[in-house]
C-alpha cells in the first residue's frame, strides 16, 4: 500500500508541474521526489527560503542593492545567494539576446534556477530588468507564490538615465543598441509589487534596510 501510495504521490507532483511548466521534450522522464523535507532544511537553516525579485529600469541600483542585500542577509547567519542580469548571460543563457521571446526564455531558465535554489533552502536576491509582467507571473508560478517577493525599484527614467553607469541609454539613443528597455523596449511596471523603493530617494543602505524589514519576518531566528 505503501509504495502504491508513494507512486500516487509522485504522479500528482508531475502532473502538477506539468501544468504549471507544460510539456517536456522527452517523454522518457520521471519525477524523483527528496527525502528531505523544506521543513528539516528550514530548520537546519533557521529560515524559511524565499526570492527577493529585483526588477526595475537600467540603472535604477538592483545590482548594487542585490549584492549588498546578499551580504547583510550573510552577515545575519542566513545562507543568501544573488543571480545578476549579466553574470547569468556569461553562462546559462550565453546563447540568448534580448528580444522579447529571448527575454521570456531567460527568465524562464533563472526561475527554474531559483526553485532549485529555494528547494535546497537558500535565499535568492534577483538583479534582471524583467521587463514584461507575463514574464514575472510566469517567474512567480515557477518559484511559488509564497516565496516569489516582487520588489519594484521605481527609480524614474531621468534618473536612470542620468546614472548611466554602462553608458548603455547613450548607446541606445544613438541606435547602437536595440530592444533597450526603456527606449526601444517597454517596461511594464509592477501593479501590484509586495515592496516599492525608489533609489533615486533613499540611500543604497536604506534601500537594502527598507527591504530586509520586510522580508525578515519570515526568519525564524530573527
Amino acid at each position: 500500500m505503501e509504495n502504491k501510495r508513494d507512486d500516487r504521490r509522485t504522479h500528482d507532483h508531475v502532473v502538477d508541474r506539468r501544468a504549471k511548466h507544460g510539456p517536456v521534450v522527452s517523454s522518457n522522464l520521471t519525477w524523483t521526489e527528496t527525502k528531505v523535507t523544506s521543513e528539516e532544511r528550514m530548520q537546519l537553516l533557521q529560515h524559511e527560503a524565499a526570492t527577493i525579485w529585483l526588477t526595475g529600469l537600467s540603472g535604477s541600483g538592483k545590482s548594487t542593492i542585490a549584492y549588498e542585500l546578499e551580504r547583510q542577509l550573510v552577515l545575519g547567519g542566513h545562507v543568501a545567494y544573488t543571480l545578476d542580469g549579466d553574470n547569468v548571460r556569461f553562462g546559462l543563457s550565453r546563447d540568448l539576446g534580448f528580444a522579447p521571446a529571448e527575454r521570456t526564455e531567460n527568465i524562464r531558465r533563472i526561475s527554474e534556477v531559483c526553485k532549485l535554489f529555494n528547494d535546497a533552502g537558500v535565499l535568492v536576491v534577483t538583479a534582471f530588468i524583467s521587463p514584461y509582467r507575463a514574464d514575472r507571473e510566469m517567474a512567480r508560478k515557477i518559484i511559488g507564490e509564497d516565496r516569489f517577493i516582487e520588489t519594484h525599484l521605481a527609480t524614474s527614467m531621468e534618473e536612470c538615465e542620468r546614472r548611466d553607469p554602462k553608458g548603455l541609454y547613450k548607446k541606445a539613443r544613438s541606435g547602437e543598441l536595440r530592444d533597450f528597455t526603456g527606449v526601444s523596449a517597454p517596461y511594464e511596471a509592477p501593479e501590484n509589487p509586495a515592496l516599492l523603493v525608489d533609489t533615486s530617494k533613499i540611500s543604497v543602505m536604506d534601500s537594502v534596510s527598507e527591504i530586509l524589514t520586510h522580508v525578515t519576518p519570515r526568519f525564524r531566528n530573527e
